[in-house]
C-alpha cells in the first residue's frame, strides 16, 4: 500500500468522504465533505468510485510527500498546485513520481479545497465512513506534520476525463429557504424580511455551521423548546436573533427553534463562502 506523507498540514485538513448517513437517531453526526461536488468531480478525475476519501484543506492548503508514485487531482476552492515546486494543472488529473511533494497553497477565492488521490485516502473507516467529524471526534484526527497517510490500491482502469467543469465559489451566497418546523415561533414580519434583509457570513462559521450576522429575526413566543431532531440545512434562530445554517458536523439535537431548512444543494456554496461574504436568502412558498 502506498502512503502519502505529510509535509505541511495547512490550517485545517481532515479526511472527508461522503460521510456517515444514517446514523443520525444513534446521535451520530453526518460529517463528509462540505462541498459534495467538488468531492465527486475529485474523484472522478483520478478514478474513483465518487465516495472515495479525500482531503479536504481550509483556506491554506496542505503539502505532501509521494511514497510511491500516485495520481491527484485538486477541486473546489481555486488554488495554485505545484509538484516539486513546479506549477501544475488545477482541476485535473495529475502524475506524482515517487518522492515528488505536491502542494496545495492558499485559496485564491472559496475556503476549501479537495485533494482526491487515486485509491483513496485509506484511514481506518468508523460507523461506515472515513470522515474526520469535528464536533463528535469520530473518524481520524486532522492531519499534522510527519503523519503518514495510507493510500487504497489503484481503482480499476475506467475512462477518465481530462477536466470536470465546477461552478466558481459565488460573490454573494443565496440559500433558498423551506420554512418550518418552527416558523411560527417568529413574527410575521420577521419571516417576511428575512427574504429582504441582508447578512454576512460571521468568522465563527466553521464545519458544524455557516453563522451569519444581520438583522436580528424577532420572535413572537419566549422560552425554548426542548431538544428535538435537527437536519443538514437546518436554520436555528438562538437568542441573539442571528440566523445560523447547521452544515454537515452539525449535532443531531438541538432546543433553538428552525425557521426553515436550506436544500442539501445548495450547501456546497455555504462550504466556499468567506468571513464578510453576503447572504441572501430567498424563501420557497408551497410544496
Amino acid at each position: 500500500m502506498s502512503e502519502l506523507l505529510v509535509v505541511r498540514p495547512g490550517p485545517l485538513t481532515t479526511v472527508q468522504d461522503l460521510g456517515r448517513r444514517g446514523v443520525a437517531h444513534l446521535g451520530v453526526p453526518r460529517a463528509g465533505a462540505l462541498d459534495e461536488p467538488a468531492l465527486r468531480a475529485g474523484n472522478r478525475l483520478v478514478g474513483n468510485e465518487p465516495g472515495a476519501a479525500a482531503l479536504e484543506t481550509t483556506l491554506g492548503g496542505v503539502a505532501l510527500r509521494a511514497i510511491r508514485r500516485v495520481v491527484v487531482a485538486v477541486t473546489g476552492a481555486p488554488a495554485p498546485v505545484r509538484v516539486d515546486g513546479r506549477a501544475a494543472a488545477f482541476g485535473a488529473p495529475v502524475a506524482v513520481r515517487a518522492g515528488a511533494v505536491v502542494e496545495v497553497g492558499a485559496t485564491t477565492t472559496g475556503v476549501r479545497s479537495y485533494l482526491a488521490v487515486a485509491g483513496g485516502i485509506a484511514v481506518a473507516p468508523v460507523l461506515g465512513s472515513r470522515s474526520a467529524d469535528l464536533l463528535s471526534g469520530l473518524g481520524p484526527a486532522p492531519i499534522a506534520a510527519g503523519d503518514r497517510l495510507p493510500v487504497g490500491p489503484p481503482p480499476p482502469y475506467r475512462p477518465r476525463p481530462d477536466l470536470v467543469p465546477l461552478l466558481a465559489p459565488p460573490a454573494e451566497l443565496v440559500l433558498r429557504l423551506r420554512l418550518g418546523p418552527r416558523a411560527d415561533w417568529f413574527v410575521p414580519e420577521a419571516v417576511a424580511r428575512l427574504a429582504r434583509d441582508r447578512y454576512r457570513v460571521a468568522p465563527a462559521s466553521n464545519r458544524i455551521a455557516l453563522r451569519t450576522e444581520g438583522p436580528a429575526v424577532a420572535r413572537a413566543r419566549e422560552g425554548e423548546l426542548p431538544s428535538e431532531g435537527m437536519v443538514l440545512g437546518a436554520v436555528q434562530i438562538p437568542p441573539d436573533g442571528q440566523p445560523v445554517v447547521f452544515l454537515a458536523d452539525h449535532p443531531t439535537t438541538g432546543g433553538y427553534p428552525v425557521i426553515g431548512v436550506v436544500p442539501p444543494t445548495d450547501l456546497a456554496a455555504a462550504a466556499q463562502a468567506r468571513p464578510g461574504m453576503p447572504v441572501r436568502f430567498v424563501v420557497l412558498r408551497g410544496r
